[in-house]
């Protein structure tokens, strides 16, 4: 297994810089309404990185999406609030959410290429992204720009500048767009996928690059991932979804240390089994549920080696041991 990252003082304290609470969304759609996610719960103070794992389709982007306002139709908010630095993102109007979006919050995505407009230069869209969020004058922002791409470890700005996206690697896009969401020095990144398709000498390098923000500027980050191992490497605390609820959370230490949840169980098996050689693949038997038809009590029930006759008629309350959130029935006998 890799080393887990060092615990970072997060100010547990004091209060949350996002508080996630009792979030619920819903897709509609011709055979019915899906509850895509079902009661989130998620804080993150300033200077902390949580990683948000789970299968696709398990509710992370979607969560991240809803977070900052750009849930695509036919998805909607049903339930919930977002407080971010103690107001509710979901009860500002249009302008004040496009305020907070970019210059308190920013988000970088999956695949940097296509964040980026393919028939500008990235010098115009870095000076069209200041201009906007800092009200910078053409040289002003080429200024900033090139300081700002600096700042992420990319050599010769002034001609990255000059060049289309296509004429730069995956790596470096993924600098460049880490860089445009650091132009409004922003409270909170949320970056979702940010390490997939890139080699792993590269995954490395933008890992040390989001520790090092974290580290000088206090940046907090929401990491969105299903890569187990650079949650392990860059996460201080790490929240395990499935079928659109947080099932564990827990500091990543003793998530990998001790998995309480059984899905979180077997997802740590999988991923050993794939580090240590074993020629069989571990694997979680069965599907995720229909979330048009949900399950009553427990979504993982049906999956689960531990389940009781409660998980079938009980959804699990969230239980707090101190150090980490489990929904499960029966964690404590599995333990």
């Amino acid at each position: 297994m890799q080393e887990t990252a060092t615990p970072h003082d997060s100010q547990t304290g004091a209060e949350p810089l996002l508080d996630v609470k009792g979030l619920h969304v819903a897709f509609d759609a011709p055979a019915g309404t899906a509850r895509i996610l079902e009661d989130v719960n998620l804080a993150i103070h300033s200077g902390e990185i949580l990683g948000v794992v789970g299968e696709s389709g398990s509710g992370k982007s979607v969560t991240a999406m809803s977070i900052i306002r750009l849930l695509s139709k036919p998805g909607r908010v049903t339930e919930g609030s977002v407080i971010f630095r103690n107001q509710d993102l979901l009860a500002l109007n249009k302008d004040q959410m496009r305020h907070i979006r970019g210059s308190e919050i920013a988000m970088i995505f999956q695949n940097p290429r296509s964040s980026l407009n393919p028939v500008f230069k990235i010098g115009r869209t870095m000076r069209e992204v200041l201009k906007v969020h800092e009200g910078l004058k053409p040289k002003e922002a080429d200024r900033r720009a090139m300081e700002l791409l600096s700042s992420v470890g990319l050599g010769d700005p002034a001609s990255i500048l000059k060049r289309y996206p296509h004429q730069v690697s995956g790596g470096m896009a993924q600098r460049i767009m880490i860089a445009l969401a650091l132009a409004s020095r922003p409270h909170l990144l949320i970056a979702d996928e940010p390490t997939t398709a890139l080699d792993v000498t590269i995954q490395y390098q933008i890992i040390r690059l989001l520790k090092q923000l974290r580290d000088e500027t206090g940046l907090a980050q929401i990491v969105i991932t299903h890569n187990l191992g650079v949650v392990a490497e860059l996460c201080d605390r790490v929240a395990v979804m499935y079928a659109g609820s947080v099932v564990e959370e827990a500091p990543v230490v003793d998530l990998f240390d001790a998995p309480r949840h059984p899905y979180t169980k077997g997802l740590l098996a999988a991923r050993a089994a794939h580090a240590s050689g074993e020629r069989r693949l571990q694997t979680i038997p069965g599907q995720v549920p229909d979330l048009l038809n949900r399950p009553s009590g427990c979504a993982f029930r049906t999956r689960c080696p531990f389940a009781a006759d409660i998980c079938a008629t009980a959804r699990p309350p969230v239980e707090d041991d101190g150090s980490r959130k489990i929904a499960c029935h029966r964690w404590k006998e599995i333990a």
